[in-house]
């Protein structure tokens, strides 16, 4: 990417460069309707999920039923991008506009995840995003256990399917849910993690959402992603 377009990315995020007259080296700073259905819920079974392709996949998860967030749905939000994508983008769980539009990671959020997935040179057709939970808690509350136990294997076989080079996790409930740990999210990010058997590379950040409310904290996700890029170049 040339410096003139990393540059509008990185300002976008919400970071701006300065060049020291001295050394010349630059550095980063950072700016100051229901589902009318009345199936009763029956459980995913992993076993079964696991054996799944890509369309029977999402054909399984659009008619899923298995927990109550099925009744207060608008539509089902599976996961977009590249299926064959080096990095994978894990949220919390769909939005009010997501669960509109079906697609995670839209709006604000979204845009500002395209912007710093663009500071590290990556466009958003490049990576796959999913969510751990596939469909909208009620007021955008935070995931209950046994809905993060029902949506887990879909997202366990979207990881075995895309096969990943690195997690991103954005977000202290997807952090937590993916390494299940309680620790904050301070404790979690800096370091590289490992998910699943294949103990594949993840790294956490901040959620878009969050650094929108709190944008002092844009210049520690700028070092996240600049950990993320590094691990998966390895």
């Amino acid at each position: 990417m040339d410096e003139q377009r990393r540059r509008h990315y990185l300002e976008a995020m919400g970071i701006v460069q300065w060049r020291r007259r001295d050394t010349g080296r630059v550095s980063e700073v950072t700016e100051q309707a229901p589902d009318p259905a009345a199936v009763s819920p029956s459980p995913v079974e992993g076993d079964d999920v696991s054996r799944l392709d890509w369309e029977a996949l999402e054909a399984r998860v659009r008619g899923c039923t298995a927990c109550e967030l099925h009744r207060t749905r608008t539509q089902v939000v599976f996961g977009v991008g590249n299926r064959n994508a080096d990095w994978m983008i894990v949220g919390e769980a769909p939005g009010a506009e997501e669960d509109r539009r079906g697609e995670p990671f839209v709006g604000r959020a979204g845009q500002l995840l395209d912007a710093m997935l663009h500071a590290i040179g990556l466009q958003r057709q490049e990576v796959y995003i999913a969510n751990v939970l596939k469909c909208r808690p009620p007021n955008n509350r935070d995931p209950r256990p046994e809905e993060v136990e029902q949506c887990e294997p879909y997202l366990k076989r979207q990881v075995a399917l895309v096969a990943p080079r690195l997690i991103l996790a954005v977000g202290r409930i997807a952090a937590q849910n993916l390494l299940k740990t309680n620790a904050p999210l301070s404790r979690l990010r800096g370091r590289v993690h490992s998910y699943g058997e294949t103990e594949t590379p993840l790294v956490v950040t901040y959620h878009p959402a969050y650094l929108l409310r709190s944008p002092r904290e844009k210049r520690k996700a700028w070092e996240d992603l600049k950990l993320a890029r590094e691990v998966a170049g390895r």
